[in-house]
């Protein structure tokens, strides 16, 4: 059995928000980017779970406004790649609530 991928994290701001332009690997890494999201916006960095297109995934909001979506990569039960959604023309959908109906 093979040793776990050390997570990794993507970004995707469009050239509209600030996003990582090469992946960043390694738990460390991960977690001081959040850390250093969070000091930016004055210690205000908020997650809650959601499912996008069908995968696990975080709503992120920063300083009190929704930011982004990370989806999560999960293999054997541990979180092996992110991908944060920046870029606010791919968000549209996420920042509003979609009403269901029953047929």
């Amino acid at each position: 059995m093979s040793a776990p991928a050390d997570p990794s994290i993507m970004g995707d701001g469009g050239g509209i928000k600030h996003a990582a332009l090469r992946p960043i690997v390694g738990a460390d890494k991960v977690a001081r980017l959040f850390a250093g999201m969070a000091d930016r916006a004055g210690n205000v960095l908020t997650f809650g779970p959601a499912v996008v297109n069908g995968t696990p995934a975080l709503v992120v909001h920063l300083g009190g406004e929704f930011d982004g979506v990370v989806a999560v990569h999960v293999v054997d039960g541990r979180i092996t790649g992110l991908y944060f959604v920046r870029n606010p023309e791919k968000l549209s959908h996420v920042a509003s609530e979609t009403p269901l109906t029953r047929r």
